[in-house]
């Protein structure tokens, strides 16, 4: 059997890494809590860990179009639902996952570790565009990675939609329930 996890891919020092996001996050007075814990990869490995702690947990992926469009997508964790379907929703061309060396230097992330909070390093060109679930838009702490996968960011919404603004990207917001594909019956 082998390993599944991909951490062969080369980690990021993550205090250095999330040094100047926190910076950011200071200087725009976004309020934020810190909460350390053992690399995560998954999604299976991220409800263990952090079950415990409040707030709205998501997932996240890095889509390329067939256009060269880049998409940072991020709904709830538990949400299940084809990339058809997602490409549909948006009106974009044929999705598929981004390569990591494109996810590193598009977004300054690595596998494991992608995150809202990447639009950080999309400053620049706005090569991204950010995709949200509108159910994370209420006043629950929504929790994601700090730009590596060994501690998660609980904020709030209105934190995080400021943090968007900050960077210069605006969120497509999509009901992820519309394109939900059905639990497997098996």
């Amino acid at each position: 059997m082998t390993d599944q996890h991909p951490t062969t891919v080369p980690t990021l020092d993550p205090v250095a890494h999330e040094t100047p996001l926190f910076g950011f996050l200071d200087r725009h007075a976004i309020n934020y809590q810190v909460h350390r814990h053992e690399p995560l990869f998954t999604v299976a490995q991220s409800q263990a860990v952090l079950a415990a702690m409040p707030g709205l947990h998501v997932k996240n992926l890095f889509l390329k179009d067939k256009n060269d469009g880049l998409w940072l997508v991020t709904c709830l964790d538990h949400r299940s639902f084809k990339v058809g379907a997602l490409q549909k929703a948006l009106g974009a061309p044929r999705m598929s996952f981004g390569k990591p060396d494109l996810m590193r230097e598009a977004l300054g992330v690595t596998p494991g570790a992608v995150t809202p909070l990447a639009a950080f390093n999309d400053r620049g060109n706005h090569r991204v565009q950010v995709v949200i679930d509108s159910a994370l838009t209420g006043p629950e702490p929504v929790n994601c990675h700090p730009l590596h996968n060994e501690a998660t960011v609980s904020l709030s919404w209105d934190g995080l939609a400021h943090f968007f603004t900050a960077t210069g990207h605006a969120p497509k917001l999509l009901d992820f329930s519309t394109i939900e594909s059905p639990a497997d019956a098996g």
